[in-house]
């Protein structure tokens, strides 16, 4: 997400910071590098030039370049204005003082809206809510059969009716809910190839006799400039509140991003961030700016690790090291910790200062599987005391998991290493009282 204008927002600022005094000859260079690098990312050309004309006349003002750092203080304004762009402050979801809360979810065909749906259900079912998914897509064929398998992978309740026009059905699904008291009612509603008057005439009623808390647009971040006049479009005719951008981790320039709510005027609410039910993100315009501009995003990433890390299990962890106790089997939860968390190389661009030193380095998380493989080929015997896995054993370790025997051996010289690490460390203050994610 955001890897191309990162990588050049990264190479600017690293320009800027090299000039120990800055004129205005050298400001102007640089914005104007940023002004190509927002358009290459396929960003509106009105919100572009908004942008630069409002960091424009904050760095060169006299505070900035006559202060102690110029450069860091015009990346300081950059990311300021960045902010701005983006929303200014994260708005959250919208509920009912007394459930259920509705909210009804729109856009066009092929935008993820139903997987939306899915993940955002999980969400709240995370949290102990009652959901009910309504299928009030009655236009695409097997719409409602995809939502109903959505519904089941995530564990919700779905409303569906086939022989009946879908502002009936919202209807009756909101009626559904109250009676058997839900406390979210997700309503899945049709979308078309294009914006035509059916489609914003069905919305329209659904949303007037409703009256849902949210109206949700989903958009393809990966159809740039197209997503920014489909939400134009949509806001125009219908009372947005929020939108939501899925498949924003396949788009490397994230123009759509940087525009809508500029164009719009209405917030980002939810980010998709792949295809599986927990790959959903709150939209925080603050930690999305950092994220573009290079700066990391440590609060998400504190995020994710909270809720894929129990912290008893953690500590449990930690006293095992402390007590060189730490096995293959540990080694193995450890793992699967991780892939919760989601891909590898996107934890670490969320340190600051890592994702530009990414570049051209493979990280592959099918690694992970591979090891988990190897450990999964051993019998628990193997697992909490490795030192038996003599010639023989190795080999069908290897053979069972797919691998060889070097890289079996390259395991367990990492394992070795780890064990020797902790060792050096058991005699320092603080291990075993701090919980350690992996």
């Amino acid at each position: 997400m955001f890897d191309d204008l990162s990588q050049k927002f990264d190479g600017i600022f690293r320009k800027l910071r090299g000039r120990g005094v800055l004129t205005e000859d050298n400001v102007q260079e640089g914005l104007r590098e940023v002004r190509r690098a927002l358009l290459e990312a396929d960003v509106n050309f009105k919100v572009v030039k908004d942008f630069i004309t409002q960091v424009e006349a904050r760095a060169l003002g006299r505070e900035v370049l006559s202060g102690l750092h110029p450069g860091q203080q015009v990346i300081k304004v950059v990311y300021e204005e960045m902010t701005r762009l983006l929303g200014e402050s994260h708005r959250s979801l919208a509920t009912a003082s007394s459930p259920p809360t509705v909210v009804m979810v729109s856009g066009l065909q092929g935008s993820g809206k139903t997987t939306f749906c899915g993940k955002l259900a999980r969400r709240f079912l995370a949290k102990g809510r009652r959901v009910l998914l309504v299928a009030a897509d009655v236009q695409r064929p097997a719409a409602i059969d995809q939502l109903e398998t959505v519904g089941r992978s995530v564990g919700a309740e779905v409303y569906s009716r086939r022989n009946q026009d879908a502002v009936t059905i919202c209807r009756d699904g909101v009626e559904e809910a109250k009676r058997r008291d839900f406390d979210l009612v997700i309503l899945d509603t049709a979308g078309r190839l294009h914006i035509d008057d059916a489609l914003m005439t069905e919305l329209g009623t659904i949303q007037s006799l409703v009256t849902p808390h949210e109206t949700l647009l989903v958009l393809d971040g990966l159809t740039g400039q197209d997503a920014v006049q489909v939400a134009r479009t949509f806001s125009e005719r219908l009372a947005v509140t929020g939108v939501v951008l899925t498949k924003m981790d396949g788009d490397a320039r994230g123009g759509a991003a940087l525009s809508v709510a500029h164009v719009t005027g209405v917030p980002i609410k939810f980010v998709g961030t792949g295809e599986k039910p927990e790959a959903l993100e709150d939209f925080h315009p603050d930690r999305m700016a950092a994220r573009i501009l290079g700066m990391g995003d440590v609060l998400t990433l504190v995020e994710r690790v909270e809720a894929a890390v129990d912290v008893e299990d953690a500590r449990r962890m930690a006293e095992k090291l402390r007590k060189e106790q730490f096995t293959l089997e540990d080694f193995l939860e450890q793992i699967e910790q991780m892939k919760r968390m989601g891909p590898l190389e996107d934890m670490l661009k969320m340190l600051p200062g890592v994702g530009g030193k990414l570049k051209g380095l493979s990280l592959d998380d099918r690694a992970l599987v591979h090891v988990q493989a190897m450990i999964q080929s051993m019998t628990p015997e193997e697992r909490r005391n490795p030192s038996v896995l003599n010639g023989s054993r190795r080999r069908r370790v290897a053979l069972g998991s797919g691998s060889t025997v070097q890289e079996l051996n390259q395991l367990l010289k990492q394992y070795r290493d780890m064990q020797k690490m902790m060792r050096m460390l058991k005699g320092r203050r603080g291990l075993g009282r701090v919980p350690m994610p992996f």
